[in-house]
């Protein structure tokens, strides 16, 4: 069953999120519809953080007892004067919030802290929050595989989350990412879609992404050759990917949900992707540089 290795991203639930989100944060009543869809499905895992919002209430009031729940620790603020106080309470009220006894994982939003002048104390104290039984996994929210480059053998690492898509094929190229899953690491893959540039048709794209154009023309011949729609496309893409366990997908209504399980028949898991159509350039990667 393809929903198993699916995990609903919820930022949508608590922000007004994503480059092609016209319908602004979603409603508790779509929020309850959803869920109970996707777990008709079989998936089973959700995406959150405590800076999404207020995702972590709606998702406590829709009810998730059932669901394996992955949040996310926000950096340590630099005045911080009881660092292991405040990554409990911190982690405290995410339970309080989600209404459940224990998180699946909580990630670093902020990894390098891990490496900073708190970084000890911070991994003693989510190693106590697991052993206290408070969280299951520890790991970290990376945005580039060279990230891990540090991070390796000091920050337990039990998941890891981390972008892939159709034009950043960084991870598949991460020795380190390859040794992290060959010692039971969870990969989970996320911005499967680029928040929806992927998705979109060229006279919905931006104007800004016009510079890119010589890569639109070939994603376009290329779905056209393989007979594939831009939304089964992506979904290959990070599904195809042997380390992958879970592939975030984040969505704004039923419909949208649906049409990523119509979607999932017609997936090709030995897809080749052109080696043309992978980029470096962090301009166009990474949706924090956007303007």
């Amino acid at each position: 069953m393809i929903g198993q290795k699916i995990a609903l991203g919820t930022v949508q639930f608590g922000l007004d999120y994503g480059i092609s989100n016209s319908k602004g944060k979603v409603g508790i009543k779509a929020v309850e519809s959803i869920l109970d869809a996707a777990h008709d499905l079989g998936i089973n895992t959700l995406d959150t953080a405590i800076n999404y919002g207020s995702s972590e209430e709606v998702l406590g009031i829709a009810g998730v007892g059932s669901w394996n729940v992955v949040s996310k620790l926000p950096a340590i603020p630099s005045d911080c004067k009881d660092i292991e106080g405040w990554i409990l309470n911190q982690a405290l009220k995410s339970l309080e919030k989600l209404k459940i006894g224990s998180l699946y994982a909580l990630l670093l939003h902020e990894p390098q802290q891990a490496l900073g002048k708190y970084g000890k104390l911070l991994i003693e104290t989510l190693e106590k929050l697991k052993s206290d039984g408070l969280i299951k996994n520890i790991g970290v929210s990376i945005y580039d595989p060279s990230e891990l480059d540090d991070l390796y053998g000091i920050c337990p690492i039990d998941l890891l989350q981390l972008p892939l898509n159709i034009l950043d094929r960084r991870a598949e190229q991460s020795d380190l990412i390859k040794r992290l899953s060959g010692q039971g690491c969870e990969i989970h893959v996320r911005s499967v879609f680029l928040q929806g540039l992927l998705l979109m048709k060229n006279e919905a794209r931006p104007r800004a992404f016009d510079k890119w154009s010589f890569i639109w023309d070939q994603l376009d011949d290329w779905l056209l050759l393989n007979k594939l729609t831009r939304l089964e496309a992506c979904l290959s893409a990070a599904l195809s990917w042997p380390l992958v366990n879970k592939v975030i997908l984040g969505v704004t209504s039923l419909s949208e949900l649906q049409e990523i399980s119509n979607a999932t028949v017609n997936l090709n898991l030995n897809l080749k992707l052109p080696d043309t159509l992978s980029s470096s350039d962090l301009n166009l990667i990474t949706p924090s540089l956007w303007k």
